[in-house]
């Protein structure tokens, strides 16, 4: 009986030392925790190579069409309008979104470790959430500017001046800044427990509520009701505002006319279109349990290609784009 008694109290001990050893391991690791990993793509060596070759390739292509738009609104006189002032806002803003996530993801393409900096993951996820919704603020207020000049365009002078544009631009890059701190501040004080890989690309608000050491549903809640609302209240008002302009535009008698709108508009719905449907899948439920694959493959879509097809789509369908180009780089190689 005594026997008995010995075995049962010293399995009780070994149980509450190693309940005890678990406990203090895991308050060890979660204060412990100064870095990230990410897991990105899972792939040889070769393939590493390869991605990195796309990759950067993307990024250069990307700077140079936007800077290109940048200097060509900066150079053509003609185009000093709130039309154009906003289209260099825009592609400011996309050199510095692809330049918030890019550069660190061709980094870890070449390193074994693939590791981020704990501040420097948050200030990653601030950045680039910040920027993507200035875009969301900047494509609105452009869709806002083609409905007063077409929809309302004997006022259209008198509205949008080039003041009143200059502080719409600023306003959407203020907003953008201010909208995500609360987000960003609540998932930076949830205390992050081993193992601290991140299956991502980048510092995303799901794969960082998914390494919480305790569970976060009022965090969680607010980051799907600031995603929701800001993606949803922009895009209805951006369709609403060209729903109006396209109706508009039918109306117009001239065939030319029409064309010209259209081209115009187009170019706008495109990259609407291009950038709503894939932040849409992944930001309006963060941690609905989406596919990691899927997740990555969205997240390469508006982070990377999305910002390289912009310069393209505009240029391309803007005669007064391409005829500014083609004066810009006559002048370069005549200085050349």
């Amino acid at each position: 009986m005594i026997s008995n008694h010995t075995e049962f109290y010293g399995a009780y001990l070994e149980y509450s030392a190693l309940k005890t050893n678990k406990i203090s391991n895991v308050n060890n690791c979660s204060s412990s925790v100064t870095q990230f990993i990410f897991l990105g793509f899972p792939c040889t060596w070769e393939i590493q190579i390869l991605l990195f070759s796309i990759f950067s390739g993307t990024y250069a292509l990307t700077l140079t069409g936007n800077l290109c738009i940048i200097c060509a609104v900066g150079w053509d006189h003609h185009l000093h309008t709130p039309m154009y002032i906003l289209l260099a806002n825009f592609s400011f803003l996309e050199i510095w979104y692809v330049t918030s996530t890019v550069p660190n993801m061709l980094a870890n393409f070449l390193s074994q470790t693939n590791t981020i900096s704990f501040s420097g993951c948050f200030l990653q996820f601030y950045f680039f959430f910040s920027m993507g919704t200035t875009e969301t603020f900047l494509l609105s207020t452009m869709a806002f500017d083609r409905y007063l000049a077409i929809c309302r365009p004997l006022h259209y002078p008198t509205i949008m001046t080039a003041q009143c544009c200059i502080r719409m631009a600023a306003c959407c890059w203020v907003c953008g800044f201010l909208y995500f701190l609360l987000p960003v501040y609540l998932i930076s004080q949830l205390p992050f427990c081993c193992p601290n890989k991140i299956d991502h690309l980048l510092c995303d608000p799901g794969p960082l509520l998914k390494l919480s050491c305790a569970p976060a549903p009022a965090t969680e809640i607010i980051c799907t009701i600031f995603n929701s609302v800001l993606i949803f209240s922009t895009f209805l008002f951006i369709t609403g505002s060209y729903t109006l302009v396209i109706r508009a535009v039918l109306r117009v008698p001239s065939a030319e006319g029409r064309r010209k709108s259209f081209s115009t508009c187009g170019s706008h719905l495109a990259v609407v279109s291009l950038f709503y449907g894939s932040i849409m899948v992944v930001y309006v439920s963060p941690t609905s349990g989406n596919p990691e694959g899927i997740q990555k493959i969205l997240t390469v879509f508006y982070c990377v290609l999305t910002p390289l097809f912009n310069p393209l789509i505009y240029s391309l369908r803007n005669k007064e784009m391409k005829e500014a180009l083609r004066k810009l780089f006559s002048t370069i190689r005549f200085i050349q």
